[in-house]
């Protein structure tokens, strides 16, 4: 390989694209570490499951072939991979279901087209739970995802072989999805950062239960994973944008460029699940320090959304999104699900409203950091440990919900380890299509050195 001082295995994704476009490394170098890299790493962690090496060099040689010293392809000759259930050509997509473990679709998804114009090489695709319904990813195609800081925990779900592949040093960018905290949760789990985008501004097409094609599911997203805020916000203008051409997306700027300009609310856990102190606690300690640099912390506000009847409208909205199909199904009726997209409006409306006087709301991503595997199928019989003490499994989708059910763009962000060398972190949410607002703010903190 070319003499770089640059670690492949830490750079972040611009960095690897910046060192391809000055020609410190070629793009087959850059993808021929990676391989390299999933071949050492991979086998105990089982992130990687899809392998596409030799489709991914001949891509990397036309990069090669094509670079010229100006090339403005943000993602020139970065390796990556990504999640199983986003469709690729050619490349199985079966949502950890064995009846479609050889349905391979013959068409990239816009996002996936999209960054490969970017100049990223895909070399496979990482693990994900069966339909993408847990926070663990194990399915009886592909088996189980560890989480690389413990391998008797969870990485996460449903992007937990994406947040896995990231952590360990396989890759520097992924494309992750989300609907009940499937970007956050993982990244949460493994100290790596993600964005569940704002509804709507990332394409769906191509993120479909296999061999199906329809409208898109109301509350889900796709969006980017990687080692560094800033490849996040790179990424997030490559992959969003509409299929059509009769409108187009016009994100506003970011609030702020000055992390002392912002205004933040950081959430507790009051009417909402508790939370285990090692993940309050880096919290906390971050809300201080952004008070020491100007940040104006506010810890209550008046006009909040009352936290549990919202949760109770988005579990209406997200059983109705994830069981249609299924033989199980107990569908709401067409005016209950009418009156839950008021209901959401509403709520956007509502936070629109408490952003006015504040620029991103911090709350953690979830109670706790990794949890063991759980082997239970029944969640009602699930628990997690916090602080000691017993709450239910699905009581953590009160975090995602939060986000999820107004539509709003969430960060996550790592911020520390706990005892047991866990990361932790948190997510920052910001109003409807301020997502530039959240990835500011996102940057800025990592910039100052208060992240993991």
């Amino acid at each position: 390989m070319t003499t770089t001082t640059t670690n492949l295995e830490t750079a972040t994704a611009l960095d690897t694209a910046a060192l391809v476009r000055s020609g410190q490394i070629s793009a087959v170098e850059a993808c021929q570490a990676a391989i390299e890299r999933i071949e050492a790493k991979n086998a105990p962690l089982n992130a990687v499951v899809v392998k596409d090496y030799d489709r991914a060099l001949l891509a990397a040689k036309a990069i090669d072939e094509s670079r010229t010293a100006d090339d403005a392809r943000p993602f020139l000759g970065v390796p990556m991979t990504v999640k199983e259930a986003n469709d690729v050509a050619g490349l199985p997509t079966t949502w950890g279901f064995e009846m479609f473990a050889n349905f391979q679709p013959q068409e990239d998804a816009p996002p996936i087209a999209r960054l490969k114009a970017a100049g990223a090489v895909i070399l496979g695709k990482t693990n994900v739970p069966v339909g993408l319904t847990d926070w663990q990813s194990v399915n009886p195609v592909y088996g189980r995802t560890v989480n690389p800081y413990d391998p008797s925990r969870t990485p996460g779900g449903s992007s937990g072989g994406s947040a896995a592949a990231l952590a360990s040093g396989m890759v520097p960018l992924e494309l992750g999805s989300d609907i009940g905290g499937s970007i956050r949760f993982p990244s949460n789990f493994c100290g790596v950062w993600g964005h569940k985008p704002t509804y709507g501004i990332v394409p769906l097409k191509g993120y479909n239960p296999p061999g199906t094609d329809g409208v898109d599911s109301p509350l889900a997203v796709v969006g980017p994973m990687a080692r560094s805020a800033a490849d996040l916000s790179a990424a997030l203008e490559v992959v969003a944008g509409p299929l059509n051409e009769g409108w187009k997306l016009d994100l506003p700027a970011a609030r702020h460029h000055t992390l002392k300009d912002f205004s933040v609310l950081v959430l507790g856990s009051e009417d909402l699940p508790p939370v285990d102190d090692a993940v309050a606690g880096p919290i906390e300690a971050l809300a201080g320090e952004l008070e020491k640099v100007g940040v104006q912390v506010h810890r209550r506000m008046p006009g909040l959304p009352d936290f549990a009847s919202v949760h109770k409208e988005y579990m209406q909205l997200l059983n109705t999104a994830v069981t249609r199909g299924t033989p199980q199904a107990r569908p709401i009726d067409a005016h209950t699900y009418l009156s839950l997209l008021d209901a959401q409006l509403n709520l956007q409306r509502q936070w629109a409203n408490i952003f006015r006087d504040v620029d991103v709301v911090l709350s953690p991503a979830f109670s706790t950091a990794a949890f063991p595997h759980m082997d239970e199928p029944d969640w009602g019989k699930r628990s997690l440990t916090v602080n000691g003490q017993a709450v239910p499994y699905a009581s953590q989708l009160m975090w995602a919900g939060l986000a999820t059910y107004p539509g709003l763009p969430s960060t996550a962000v790592p911020l520390a380890r706990t005892s047991d060398g866990l990361p932790t972190g948190m997510q920052v949410v910001g109003n409807l299509y301020e997502d530039r607002t959240t990835l500011a703010f996102a940057e800025m903190v990592q910039e100052e050195g208060l992240s993991a």
